[in-house]
Formats: structure tokens, sequence, C-alpha cells
């Protein structure tokens, strides 16, 4: 299907959008209104943007339905200042409740059962429950347009954070299994950054992996091997030689029970060398995928 956002409801759009580009993190914005009134509101428009200076945006943008705008908002160009409070699993659901649209003047802090902490360098409250609150003074703000929808950029600068040492590993870096984040989808669907939902990826080779275009043809034109296959074998920097030392059982087996139909063979080949790259032992894989070129 294609969707022209000049021919689509706002609404329509706006549900695409979000079904699309997600998961996103969410911006649990914690305001002062002009009379020192705290607000709380939670926002999936949102993302780091830099570290030097250390830049946060997020966008509190117009309603869809109505055109109105969020008090954050308001409290924003104020006060020019927000905590940003992450939200763990732990909190999601209090966070969600602290969305719901309350009168000016209500307490999300009271209503969603939250604790209210002093910061150390900005007025608004931190939220004791989020793991990690990062104290930040508003730069700068971007209205994207007049109309419901419309985003409003919020470009802010850290000048405090807060971590939770019991989301820290053993050499002081933030754990994603420990501070056990959520993320926004589209709809009523989030996602949780934890457990078997976390993987790893390698890193560019810092010598430029070869790429897939110069993997030998049958590997590039497998009918086994997956495209994140593929973007495993090209990221070394140079074809491996085989190794006359490596020894795999299975392969012995693969090539004496398959020697007269090498075809088969080779497919069987590549769905070992598929199980090996998924356990993420891509050496091992490429002397099986070389054994079928020998």
């Amino acid at each position: 299907m294609q969707v022209d956002p000049s021919q689509v409801k706002t609404s329509e759009l706006h549900a695409y959008l979000l079904g699309a580009v997600s998961p996103r993190p969410i911006c649990f914005a914690s305001t002062l209104d002009k009379d020192g009134r705290p607000n709380l509101s939670p926002f999936s428009f949102f993302n780091v943007f830099g570290a030097n200076p250390p830049t946060l945006i997020f966008s509190p943008a117009r309603r869809v339905r109505d055109n109105t705008v969020k008090h954050t908002l308001e409290n924003i160009y104020a006060t020019q200042e927000v905590v940003i409070n992450v939200v763990s699993y732990a909190m999601v659901q209090q966070t969600s409740l602290a969305s719901c649209e309350y009168p000016e003047g209500v307490n999300e802090f009271e209503k969603a059962g939250f604790t209210a902490l002093p910061s150390e360098k900005i007025k608004p409250f931190r939220v004791k429950e989020s793991p990690v609150q990062i104290e930040c003074v508003v730069k700068q703000v971007i209205e994207t347009g007049p109309n419901g929808g419309a985003g409003n950029l919020v470009i802010c600068e850290a000048v405090m954070l807060h971590v939770n040492d019991e989301v820290l590993d053993a050499k002081g870096k933030i754990d994603p299994h420990k501070i056990d984040l959520v993320a926004r989808m589209g709809g009523d669907y989030y996602c949780r950054a934890s457990g078997s939902a976390v993987f790893e990826v390698p890193k560019p080779n810092t010598q430029l992996g070869i790429g897939v275009d110069a993997l030998p043809l049958a590997i590039r034109t497998s009918s086994i091997l997956t495209g994140n296959n593929l973007g495993l074998l090209g990221n070394v920097h140079e074809v491996p030689f085989v190794d006359a030392t490596f020894s795999d059982d299975h392969l012995k087996n693969i090539i004496q029970y398959y020697s007269i139909t090498p075809e088969e063979m080779e497919k069987e080949l590549h769905r070992y060398a598929q199980q090996l790259l998924d356990r993420g032992e891509v050496g091992a894989a490429w002397q099986i995928l070389l054994a079928g070129t020998v």
C-alpha cells in the first residue's frame, strides 16, 4: 500500500507513523507551571541527540482531535526547565495513568502514586521511581505547525543526571536487563527491552568489512542464509582462508552423508553455518561454508 500524507486524515496518518516508527523511548517529563505547581506527563516523540553538549529532544505535539496544546508545553514556555525521567517496566502502568488529561493544576505525582524528589540544579521535581532522572534546561522550542498533530520540538540540555546504582553492572555501566526499560509502539502496544528481547550486534569492522557484494557467489545467492547472516559474514576485513586445522564432527557427517548430492550438501552446510552464525560463531561458520567450495 501507499499512503500520501496529503490524502488521508491526520488521525489515520498518525496511526501509521506510530505503528511504523517504533519502538520509541518514553520521556516522562516533569515540569512546573508559572505558579510552581508540578505536572508530570509521558511523551514518546523523544530521543537523545548529542553528548557535547548533552542534548535531548522531545515533542509535546498539538492534540489531533481539537488542536489544543498540553500543559507540559505551556510550562516549558513559562519556566524553560524540565526533568526527563526514563520509564522502566516496574512503573509503566503508573506512567500510563499520569498521561490522563487531568485539569490544569492537578498533581500527577499524587494521581499516579509517584514520589517527587527535589532536583539539584533546576526547580521541577524528579520521579524517585525512575531509574535515571535527567535535569534539563530548555535551549529552544521549534514549532512545526499551527494545526492539530503538529509537533513542538523541545531541545534540552542536560545539566545533571541521577542514575540508580541498582541498574549498574560490575563496570559501572547501565545494564539493559537491570534498567528494564519499556518503549512505546502503535495503538496500545508497548515493548520491554530486557531478557530475551535484548541482543547484541557486533559493531562494524574498524578495518572495513568486505561487504555482502564481496562474498563468494554461492554464499551471496544462498537460498538458506538470510540478510542478517550475510551481514555478519560480510563484516570480516578479508575472505578467510581454509583452516586445515579446523575440525568439526558435524561437518564431517554432512560431507560423508551428502557427498553424492552436491546441491543438498551445500544446503546442509549453509543450514549448519546459519546455526553457528545465530550463536555468534562467525569464524566457524566461515570454515563450514568454505568447506562447500573446496
